[in-house]
């Protein structure tokens, strides 16, 4: 299994922190009934990265843009940062579109029934 990690620059408005972050696990948390929005979070590796020392993740310019390109590279449209009070002290909350929700549904329903 590949080991994914994502870069932070420390340009984020919680943290100054220049890191290399283990990300342990990607989950869609909340979806709207419409499957309009939704929120990806996406959980890095606490012994990488521990918010009461470092700071939030958030609004780090390298590590959205790194988590951008990754998620292009799997075919999912990107995700942006959500508000500040949605960070969690394990993951990042992002906002994620429809169009997100439907692609991770296909991609990974379509998994899902192969195993």
């Amino acid at each position: 299994m590949q080991t994914v990690q994502f870069s932070t620059s420390g340009d984020g408005y919680w943290s100054r922190q220049q890191k290399t972050v283990t990300i342990v696990d990607m989950r869609l948390g909340y979806v709207s009934d419409d499957k309009d929005f939704g929120e990806l979070c996406v959980y890095f590796n606490t012994q990488d990265w521990d918010t009461s020392k470092d700071g939030l993740i958030y609004t780090d310019s390298l590590f959205e843009a790194e988590l951008n390109a990754f998620l292009a590279a799997q075919g999912l449209p990107s995700a942006s940062y959500s508000e500040q009070g949605m960070q969690g002290d394990d993951y990042v909350s992002l906002d994620v579109e429809g169009d997100f929700i439907r692609a991770w549904e296909a991609k990974f329903n379509a998994f899902a029934q192969m195993s």
